[in-house]
């Protein structure tokens, strides 16, 4: 296999994972796949993230907001390895309960990757809301 084969394997099975769990309330697969070290950043569809202690605060704020999930697929429109950095960009469909009211929407999200000891962590992430 290649970096982009892998690549795309961990993308559809541990990342898929983490926001699925996250979108049922659970923040640790999530947490477990971002990076510890600095740089990390979040500009997202609801709230902004800038380093380690900031990104803890969002990814509880999230988990406490999210339960129910019953779909959330991404849509992969593009991506690419080089050496140890990544991208991926598309679409985010989900299902889920938000504070406790079911919703439908989908996010246009663009996310950054390093490779660290060998294994793919999230550094930064870019969602909007798309336009019904």
């Amino acid at each position: 296999m290649t970096d982009r084969d892998d690549f795309l394997t961990w993308v559809k099975t541990t990342l898929h994972e983490a926001e699925l769990a996250l979108h049922n309330g659970d923040a640790a697969p999530r947490r477990a796949i971002w990076s510890r070290n600095e740089p990390v950043s979040i500009l997202g569809a609801w709230r902004n993230a800038n380093g380690q202690t900031e990104l803890e605060e969002l990814f509880s704020l999230l988990a406490a907001s999210f339960s129910d999930c019953t779909a959330h697929a991404f849509e992969l429109q593009a991506y690419d390895v080089v050496g140890d950095m990544a991208y991926t960009a598309g679409l985010e469909h989900t299902s889920a309960s938000v504070d406790g009211k079911p919703r439908t929407y989908t996010l246009r999200a663009t996310q950054v990757y390093r490779r660290e000891n060998g294994e793919w962590r999230v550094a930064h992430r870019h969602a909007d809301t798309v336009a019904e």
